[in-house]
């Protein structure tokens, strides 16, 4: 106990609008119905939670992030209530914290994942979470994602019998995997992943964050170095796909928890170029959200802590990602440069080693993709770059011709096309690629799409009088959900191209 407030456990509190004595008779209902019925909670023992820094015994903490989590609709682990596994309350580091212990890293992953499940069930979505400024996020990192984690090389020269870690009192026993069962999890992850590419975030969401809480458990185990590395980079990409999927359907403080969750994970296994796209994946997600400045940040820690051995063309994908920070903040000449840069380096990859299986998808189609994008946000600014993002957006649609299975992409690249074809004065050119969108956009589950398309919406706004553009805007209406996400249902505004308009 400390003579300290848990500050952390405050903040949540106040939010959830229960009296102590209420919170009291709640933890006590709800620690029988998981079957704790000997336990008695009372108003002075939930003050000195808060007011003192009281940590109780368990299982109170786990019931206490049940009840959070059901209360405000996101994920709450035990350690944002402000109780770590050691140490004084309030004072262990949250999800975002660091730095985290290798077991640390598999609680946090097991926990988490586990919560996140509990929200699926009952059908919450996430609201009340905030994000993390990414400038917060890359100052906290920074130290941590340039350093060798000791965890490998203890891990490499440990001869100890191989022992079940303490992790979490409310996971499976954990128990050895071997090579075959490591072998069955990476190739999920190729099917999660192409699930992903073809459909959206939303159909498969659920079944990766199950995959991952069993990967939790069993990093549980302390395997053979390894056997150790392998299951740590299925848990960097499987959380990866989480991040995603929970981005691409509007979950936004989640997903920025699995993307830092995934950065540790990588870094575990030894795999920095993959903790560094982890990163970006973050950075990605704040220039969606109108918050490019802070993409920028976590953009230059991406590809800092990335290392020397990462490939031309993974270092051409961070530059894309930067571009179109540069181009939401209306920098065209550092967004040329930048992408002229991402083309010296795709170009120089020879491919004499071979690409890690979470780049595989980025080859030509989504250089000019995002190339497309980039100019297309500039557009925005500088309304002569609608015809470059032309260019790039119908030399993505030829590649994408050679592909199976990018769905999701193809859409997002024809209504990039189309929104160009808007910006540049050409009505009839936009009208017939966003009909190709409209095509399938319905078979997709990506709020990220549906963006895109609000914002194409928009700039029809420009050809009232036409109607063909008229009729396209009824279609476009059907398309679009009926209940639409805003800004009073989670917890990040909509996301705005400069302007004022939505960007996606």
């Amino acid at each position: 106990m400390t003579k300290e407030p848990n500050t952390r456990l405050a903040d949540l509190f106040d939010l959830t609008g229960w009296s102590k004595g209420e919170l009291a008779r709640l933890v006590n209902r709800q620690a029988a119905a998981m079957g704790h019925p000997q336990l008695a909670t009372d108003t002075s023992r939930v003050r000195r939670w808060i007011d003192m820094g009281e940590t109780p015994r368990d299982p109170v903490p786990k019931v206490l992030a049940t009840l959070f989590t059901e209360r405000l609709g996101r994920v709450v682990t035990t350690e944002d209530l402000g109780f770590g596994r050691s140490g004084p309350a309030g004072r262990r580091q949250s999800v975002h914290g660091l730095p985290w212990a290798p077991e640390q890293t598999a609680a946090v992953l097991t926990e988490f994942t586990g919560m996140d499940l509990m929200l699926n069930r009952r059908g919450l979505v996430g609201a009340g979470a905030a994000l993390t400024a990414g400038s917060a996020l890359s100052g906290a990192l920074y130290d941590w994602i340039r350093t060798d984690p000791t965890s490998i090389d203890g891990i490499a020269r440990s001869d100890a019998p191989l022992v079940a870690d303490p992790v979490s009192s409310d996971r499976y026993e954990a128990a050895p995997v071997g090579s075959e069962e490591v072998d069955a999890l990476e190739r999920s992850v190729e099917v999660f992943r192409a699930w992903d590419a073809a459909r959206g975030g939303g159909l498969q969401r659920k079944a990766v964050v199950g995959q991952l809480n069993e990967v939790g458990g069993m990093l549980a185990y302390r395997h053979p170095a390894h056997i150790q590395r392998r299951l740590w980079a299925v848990a960097a990409n499987l959380a990866v796909l989480a991040g995603w999927m929970s981005h691409d359907v509007g979950l936004e403080p989640t997903a920025q928890k699995y993307f830092v969750i995934a950065a540790h994970a990588a870094r575990e296994s030894g795999d920095r170029p993959r903790a560094g796209e982890a990163v970006s994946r973050a950075a990605r997600q704040m220039v969606h959200l109108g918050r490019p400045d802070e993409a920028l940040d976590l953009m230059q820690l991406a590809k800092a802590g990335c290392g020397e051995e990462t490939l031309p063309r993974t270092r051409a994908m961070l530059h894309t990602i930067e571009a179109w920070a540069q181009a939401s903040m209306g920098q065209g000449q550092a967004m040329r440069r930048t992408l002229g840069e991402a083309e010296e380096l795709f170009v120089s990859d020879r491919g004499d080693v071979p690409s890690p299986s979470w780049m595989q998808l980025f080859r030509e189609a989504d250089l000019h993709g995002m190339q497309a994008l980039a100019y297309r946000t500039l557009a925005e600014h500088e309304p002569s770059a609608a015809k470059t993002a032309e260019k790039h957006a119908k030399e993505a649609l030829r590649y994408r011709e050679r592909e199976n299975g990018r769905e999701r992409s193809k859409i997002l690249d024809y209504i990039s096309l189309a929104s160009a074809c808007f910006i540049a004065d050409d009505p009839e050119q936009a009208d017939r690629y966003a009909r190709l969108a409209l095509v399938t956009i319905g078979n997709t589950s990506s709020h990220r799409t549906w963006d895109r398309l609000r914002e194409m919406y928009r700039l029809t706004g420009r050809y009232a009088g036409y109607t063909r553009v008229e009729d396209l805007r009824e279609e476009i209406a059907l398309a679009l959900p009926t209940a639409p996400r805003t800004p009073g249902t989670g917890s990040v505004p909509t996301p705005r191209w400069p302007g004022g308009s939505v960007r996606a």
